[in-house]
């Protein structure tokens, strides 16, 4: 049979294939509605409180501090940190997954050559039916008994092709797990981004926070140096007793027993910071200089309408991809069920040797559609697709809850803000209060008319106050931090492209 008789059957099948194609069982998936309120209830009443009308933080956030070296720092752990380079690996084997999951769809062909050396055996064959060469046999057929004797070449040239048709959609439903799969990657890399930029920006502040903790202390040790020499002064003129030169002696070294602390505290956030950039700990040790201040607080922060929240939040994303590639998961168990039907075919050349190889007569073909239907496989198929559907609704469940931890998080946020600014108001004026109260106590002291115990305790008063204040911008900076962190900034704008270059190596 030549091949155009068997080119009404080929087309027959794929016709069939074409009919059948849009047939997918198993359910579609829907993105769900996010459980969201209209608007946030903290973001009336915080002393950052959101600019109406416009949307929230933009990716750079951390540009609102005025940080150049904050800046500096985003954008090296951006291009340096190890576990974001390992999230774009993995987006990279996300997508090679996308593609296998295709190719199950697609017709594959292969081709095969061989030469083999046989001996037939086919005249021991004749002997067994007593027909052998002899008086009785013609010269022709002597001849052909002899050549089936010796030993024959075969050489054979041909294409296998097979293609398993996807009549239920069981292949289209893999791939679009396998392609949810690839957002859910993604989305776990852009959430990463997202943890990595708060953290950096943590850090950070850490340590602007303990240099300036370092110079108020330094400040204050300065200051009791000089009180302890004008004690042991008045203590030599008869004007003190010792006991004021050793509380004034314990009160310098109560202070400077603070600093190494604060030196560890600035050590461990450098370390930390050139371990997020990806670079060895002491890479960052002649940097961010000996004194720093914490930058000043941003005068507002637009945090947007929760609706916005579902959409930016990667982790909130990356659920929804985990719910899609879920129920995509059903339909796979629900084709499971159905006949897989699949055509395969060869077409070759066979000949004794080469020089008739080519010649059509030397053809040879097969083709067989195959159906392979489940009859009895002990109920491991309906458990399947009660697993996947009990998944489905974990899955759900699972995006449920991500939504309210991140409602959560912003709500405590913008409730952590107000109360910030409330406690950081409030310490700044009792700090100036305590060093108004100490310089008037200071100057009476000089004059003989308090004692030093009366200078002691409003001295302890000013330098807790100060070291208040600035614990309590490192509080408020942080949170302000977290915010951010919670509204999802940081991802939209940071360097998507490459997950595409690691592709190409």
């Amino acid at each position: 049979m030549r091949p155009s008789r068997l080119l009404p059957l080929f087309l027959a099948s794929l016709l069939a294939a074409s009919l059948l194609a849009a047939c997918k069982v198993g359910p579609n998936f829907t993105a769900p509605d996010a459980p969201v309120p209209d608007h946030f209830a903290g973001a009336a009443k915080t002393d950052v409180p959101p600019l109406a009308g416009e949307p929230a933080a933009g990716s750079f956030w951390w540009q609102e501090f005025h940080d150049p070296e904050l800046d500096s720092l985003e954008k090296r752990a951006i291009a340096g940190n190890l576990d974001l380079q390992a999230a774009y690996v993995r987006i990279v084997e996300a997508r090679i997954q996308v593609q296998s999951a295709r190719a199950q769809g697609l017709p594959s062909l292969a081709a095969n050559a061989s030469l083999n050396r046989e001996q037939l055996g086919l005249a021991g064959i004749l002997k067994s039916q007593h027909i052998a060469q002899g008086a009785t046999t013609s010269a022709t057929e002597q001849n052909l008994i002899g050549s089936l004797e010796k030993p024959i070449s075969l050489v054979q040239l041909g294409f296998d092709a097979s293609w398993e048709l996807d009549l239920f959609g069981k292949v289209r439903r893999s791939v679009e797990a396998a392609d949810a799969g690839k957002t859910v990657a993604i989305e776990a890399r852009n959430d990463l981004l997202v943890s990595l930029e708060a953290e950096v920006a943590q850090n950070y502040l850490q340590l602007r926070a303990a240099q300036l903790l370092d110079r108020i202390t330094g400040e204050q040790v300065a200051a009791q140096q000089d009180v302890l020499d004008l004690t042991r002064s008045r203590y030599q003129h008869g004007l003190a007793g010792e006991a004021d030169v050793e509380s004034a002696r314990s009160q310098l070294a109560n202070l400077q027993s603070q600093l190494p602390p604060y030196a560890q505290t600035i050590a461990a956030s450098r370390h930390a910071l050139a371990v997020l950039i990806g670079e060895a700990p002491a890479a960052l040790d002649g940097e961010f200089g000996e004194v720093g201040d914490l930058p000043p607080m941003p005068s507002a922060v637009p945090v947007g309408i929760p609706s916005q929240l579902a959409r930016r939040r990667p982790d909130i994303r990356e659920s929804e991809a985990s719910l899609h590639a879920a129920t995509a998961q059903i339909g796979i168990s629900v084709a499971s069920v159905f006949p897989d039907v699949s055509l395969s075919g060869t077409l070759g050349l066979r000949n004794l040797g080469t020089g008739y190889l080519f010649d059509w007569d030397s053809h040879f073909y097969s083709f067989a559609p195959t159906v392979s239907v489940p009859i009895f496989q002990g109920g491991a198929l309906v458990a399947n697709i009660r697993l996947s559907k009990a998944k489905a609704a974990e899955a759900a469940l699972s995006y449920r809850k991500t939504v309210l931890n991140a409602l959560q998080e912003v709500e405590d946020g913008l409730d952590n803000l107000e109360h910030d600014a409330q406690r950081v108001a409030a310490l700044k004026e009792a700090a100036g209060a305590a060093q108004r109260a100490l310089q008037v106590d200071l100057d009476a002291y000089q004059h003989g008319l308090i004692t030093y115990i009366t200078v002691l305790t409003v001295q302890l008063q000013a330098v807790q106050a100060r070291q208040q204040v600035a614990q309590g911008q490192l509080t408020q900076s942080t949170d302000l931090v977290r915010l951010y962190k919670a509204l999802g900034g940081g991802w939209q704008d940071a360097a998507p492209a490459q997950a595409d270059n690691l592709e190409r190596r």
